[in-house]
């Protein structure tokens, strides 16, 4: 006969079964993470790496740890499997997540999309800066008809800037046959305000296009998930028209 330590081993398994059970088929109906807290959706994730362990104790100790959920994801797996004592394989599948998002976004683009507006622009930017902890600088090349040719990684900087290559955003003007540049850069303090060197450094590459013939169209700064607009701010003298 099995012991009383056997017993509770035994029950404890069909509990944890359970329970992941219905958290799964809860999603599953549902359709939806909206009515999840973060805890649990952390939790879900962590079933498929964590066969035994309470799963629900340690999701809520990761986000302890790291003191918000985006923080978490947006950590490198060594760090995650130093500060929460977690396998490689788990401090992986979590880091992935903003990876995969961003990868999903990029690919529901339509490359001939016209892209007419600050809002379908921050949907292009949005996808480029997802996840990013310092600030990065694209430019988007458009045709004619404003319609998207290719997007260029300009530079990567710091937390507080990045750096601003006139030359190579002329470069690559004139590389794709670009008619239209939207530049765009993000904020990963989260405020929206640009700033005088975001000023400064806009009037330069506008005047430096019109010099080649083509037409900067809006500077769209990425913040939390808002956008500025030099554009609807008529800021730099920017226009989609």
């Amino acid at each position: 006969m099995p012991n009383n330590n056997e017993k509770v081993k035994k029950n404890d398994k069909n509990v944890h079964s359970g329970h992941r059970e219905r958290v799964r088929k809860r999603f599953i109906n549902d359709n939806s993470l909206d009515n999840f807290e973060y805890h649990q959706i952390l939790e879900m994730l962590l079933f498929y790496t964590n066969q035994q362990r309470d799963t629900n104790k340690l999701a809520h100790k990761m986000l302890e740890e790291y003191g918000s959920f985006h923080t978490l994801l947006d950590a490198r797996p060594e760090d995650i499997m130093k500060r929460c004592k977690v396998s490689e394989v788990t401090a992986v599948l979590i880091s992935m997540i903003p990876h995969i998002l961003k990868k999903y976004l990029r690919s529901k683009w339509n490359r001939r999309e016209i892209i007419s507006s600050p809002k379908i622009a921050y949907k292009y930017f949005q996808a480029l800066l997802l996840g990013r902890g310092t600030e990065s600088f694209y430019m988007l090349c458009l045709d004619i008809n404003k319609r998207l040719i290719r997007e260029v990684n300009v530079s990567d900087g710091n937390v507080r800037q990045s750096y601003v290559y006139i030359d190579r955003i002329l470069e690559q003007a004139i590389l794709y046959q670009a008619s239209f540049i939207i530049i765009g850069h993000n904020h990963p303090a989260g405020t929206g305000k640009p700033s005088s060197p975001d000023v400064e450094s806009t009037n330069r590459i506008r005047s430096a296009l019109d010099h080649i013939g083509v037409t900067l169209i809006d500077h769209i700064i990425i913040f939390d998930d808002r956008y500025f607009s030099f554009a609807e701010k008529e800021l730099c003298n920017l226009r989609y028209c």
